[in-house]
């Protein structure tokens, strides 16, 4: 499997690579294996059908946002969600922000066009290149992956400040893709990966003897994997007996991406298998990735009405397969953006996106978020 198969930048300096490696081995851990082994604790009992998991925050996080004042914006806001459905629920809820190391994106293709129709390498995330429109600016530097190291305590150090006066199971811990393994390797203490509490394998890299999934087999955090619809049910089956061979309670987490179309097809046979022949899963519904699409030649967005159908349609289909439906994963912020559209299908006009920020995918603004959170706790 080559470097663009898997995900991996082209560095292009491998001798400054080299030496970023070697500095980021000899750094302290960014988390703790006890942190790690608490959430994992907290995600099994969801897995025991005893709470839920509210696993959100941006598609790509910025450097720039890691001061303390936007980090304790978003941490209220995965918070107060949490909250909300541990007050309509009566059950733990456990929040997981897309927090302090979501720098890395997979992207689909290598080049990408700018307003002005320039064709420039592909913004692959904060701690590989600028998203500024400059070509000169968008080749990878392997020196970021520092700076996102950086980015990322200075985030763990507000994340811990929140912690005061609430106890393990209501506390917010951090995770992001485990994309860029120039960065996750290097910073693996013991058995645990130290970069976050836990990560994840994305609908890309899951490829059963690909890098990513010898990374997770490797670990023993709680992981997650991306289940889109390309996957067949033999091979989550198979997914499950990899990453969890002893059948740890709490230790993976199926990531259900199949988009409000596909997924009243697909998800029933995968969970039937799984249920029978796989390992134990703590089922997570993320209705935001297999719903993008674009209006013509602008942005990508996502539309709020097919959102909401996969979570109903997610809800319904654990129900009628006898499994706990644990929770959702959602691409989301406290600002007052509009990338998610609430504009019915079919579109008389093109929908205005005039608060467009995101760094990369659409993320629902916190009413989107609130409403997408009512709808799952008013059918668990």
């Amino acid at each position: 499997m080559t470097a663009a198969t898997a995900q991996q930048p082209d560095w292009g300096d491998l001798a400054l690579l080299e030496r970023v490696t070697r500095t980021l081995h000899t750094l302290p851990p960014l988390v703790t294996a006890e942190e790690c082994d608490r959430l994992t604790e907290a995600v099994a009992r969801v897995g025991r059908g005893e709470g839920f998991l509210l696993q959100g925050g941006d598609c790509a996080e910025r450097f720039c946002e890691s001061g303390p004042a936007e980090v304790r914006a978003k941490l209220a806001q995965l918070y107060g969600l949490a909250d909300l459905i541990r007050s309509a629920t009566d059950a733990p809820a456990v929040p997981l922000g897309r927090l302090a190391g979501q720098y890395g994106k997979p992207r689909s293709a290598l080049y990408e066009r700018m307003p002005d129709g320039t064709m420039v390498p592909s913004y692959r995330g904060d701690a590989v290149n600028s998203a500024a429109d400059d070509p000169g600016a968008r080749h990878p530097d392997p020196a970021r992956l520092l700076r996102a190291r950086e980015c990322a305590e200075r985030v763990l150090e507000v994340v811990r400040e929140s912690w005061t006066g609430r106890p393990p199971l209501e506390r917010a811990y951090v995770s992001h893709e485990a994309l860029l393994l120039d960065y996750e390797r290097p910073l693996v203490r013991g058995d645990h990966a130290a970069s976050a509490h836990s990560v994840w394998i994305g609908e890309r890299t899951r490829q059963p003897d690909g890098p990513h999934v010898g990374f997770a087999r490797s670990i023993a955090n709680t992981v997650g994997v991306k289940i889109g619809p390309t996957i067949t049910p033999a091979q989550a089956v198979r997914l499950s007996h990899l990453l969890n061979p002893d059948g740890r309670d709490g230790r993976l987490a199926f990531i259900v991406r199949l988009g409000s179309i596909r997924v009243r097809s697909l998800l029933p046979e995968i969970v039937g298998e799984v249920t029978r022949r796989g390992r134990p899963v703590v089922w997570l519904c993320d209705p935001m990735h297999g719903n993008t699409m674009r209006i013509g030649a602008g942005p990508k967005t996502r539309p709020m009405e097919a959102i909401l159908e996969e979570v109903v349609a997610f809800v319904r289909i654990m129900r009628a397969q006898r499994r706990h439906p644990g929770g959702l994963h959602l691409e989301m912020t406290p600002e007052d953006v509009t990338e998610c559209i609430t504009t019915p299908r079919p579109f008389w006009r093109p929908p205005e996106l005039l608060r467009y920020r995101t760094a990369c995918d659409p993320r629902l603004n916190a009413a989107q978020a609130a409403e997408v959170v009512e709808r799952f706790v008013a059918l668990v």
